[in-house]
C-alpha cells in the first residue's frame, strides 16, 4: 500500500485504490491529549485514595486487592476501553479534536487497539507503583511517581516528534495514525443527504450491499473531485462500483455516485 506524505497531509489508499487525505494531529494537539487524560487519572486515583482511607476508613493493609480492583485496574484500562467505545478518542482526544485511524483507512481493529494500548508500558510504574505503600505514604508518592512517568515518557515524546506521521511506539506497531478531526468540512461533506421527497425513487438498491466504509469512501471521492475539480477519481470509482453491483447505467459518474448517495441515505433511514 502507498503512502504520500506533505507536511501535515496524509494519503490513505482505499478501498477502491482512491487516495483520502487526512490531517495528521500536530505533535502538542497530542502532547496535550496526554496531559489532559493524565490529569484525570491523577484526580481519580487521588478522590478514590480519598474516599477508601479517609472517607470510609478503610485499613490499607488489608483492602490492597479492593485498591488495585477499583483505582489500579480502571486507570489501567482507561486508553483501551475510552478509544473503543468513543470510535478512536479519550477524553483527552476528544477535547482536542483528534483520533486514532487505521493505516488502513477506517476505525482500527480491536487488535490494533490492544497494540497502542499495551506499549504504553512506561505508565505501568505509575498506575502499580504506589499501592505498596500505605494510606498514610500513598498521597506523598503519587506526585514521585508522576514525575517518574513523565520522565520515562519523553522517549515516547522523541519518537512522536521525529517520526513523519507524529507516531509514537503504539502506533509504529499498530499501524494506527492520530488524526485532526475538526477540518474544513462542513454537514454537506459527510455521508448525510436530506432526502424528504414524498415520491422519491430509488434507482439503485445495491447500494445497500455496499459497506458503511465504502460509502464513506464514495462520499469522500465526490467531495474532493467537487473541491478541485478533478473527477478522475469519480471515474474509477464509479467503475468499480457498477462492476462491484452488476449496474449498467449511462448516468455520469459524478452524477451516478450522487444518486448511490442519495439512495443509501433514503433506504438506510428507513430500514
Amino acid at each position: 500500500m502507498y503512502f504520500a506524505y506533505l507536511m501535515s497531509i496524509i494519503q490513505i489508499n482505499t478501498a477502491f485504490n482512491i487516495d483520502l487525505e487526512f490531517d495528521v494531529a500536530e505533535f502538542h494537539k497530542r502532547l496535550l491529549a496526554y496531559i489532559i487524560d493524565f490529569v484525570l487519572m491523577i484526580i481519580y486515583l487521588w478522590s478514590m485514595k480519598s474516599l477508601m482511607y479517609y472517607g470510609f476508613n478503610l485499613d490499607f493493609e488489608t483492602n490492597m486487592g479492593l485498591d488495585i480492583l477499583l483505582i489500579s485496574i480502571p486507570m489501567l484500562f482507561y486508553s483501551l476501553l475510552t478509544e473503543l467505545w468513543m470510535n478512536g478518542q479519550t477524553i483527552g482526544k476528544k477535547i482536542m479534536a483528534i483520533r486514532v485511524i487505521s493505516l488502513e483507512g477506517g476505525e482500527p481493529t480491536l487488535g490494533q487497539y490492544i497494540l497502542r494500548w499495551i506499549t504504553k508500558f512506561f505508565e505501568w510504574p505509575f498506575l502499580f507503583g504506589y499501592i505498596f505503600f500505605d494510606s498514610q505514604r500513598a498521597f506523598a508518592y503519587i506526585f514521585s511517581y508522576a514525575f517518574f512517568t513523565g520522565l520515562l515518557g519523553i522517549a515516547v515524546v522523541i519518537i512522536i516528534a521525529v517520526t513523519k506521521k507524529n507516531q509514537r511506539l503504539g502506533d509504529l506497531a499498530a499501524g494506527t495514525v492520530v488524526v485532526n478531526t475538526k477540518t474544513q468540512l462542513t454537514i454537506d461533506d459527510t455521508i448525510f443527504m436530506e432526502v424528504n421527497k414524498a415520491d422519491y425513487k430509488v434507482m439503485f438498491p445495491s447500494v445497500m450491499r455496499l459497506s458503511d466504509r465504502d460509502i464513506n469512501t464514495i462520499k469522500g471521492v465526490v467531495t474532493q473531485a467537487n473541491k478541485s475539480g478533478n473527477y478522475d477519481m469519480c471515474n474509477r470509482v464509479a467503475m468499480k462500483v457498477k462492476d462491484v453491483l452488476k449496474i449498467n447505467t449511462e448516468m455520469h459518474p459524478d452524477q451516478f455516485l450522487d444518486k448511490l448517495l442519495e439512495d443509501y441515505n433514503y433506504l438506510a433511514t428507513r430500514e
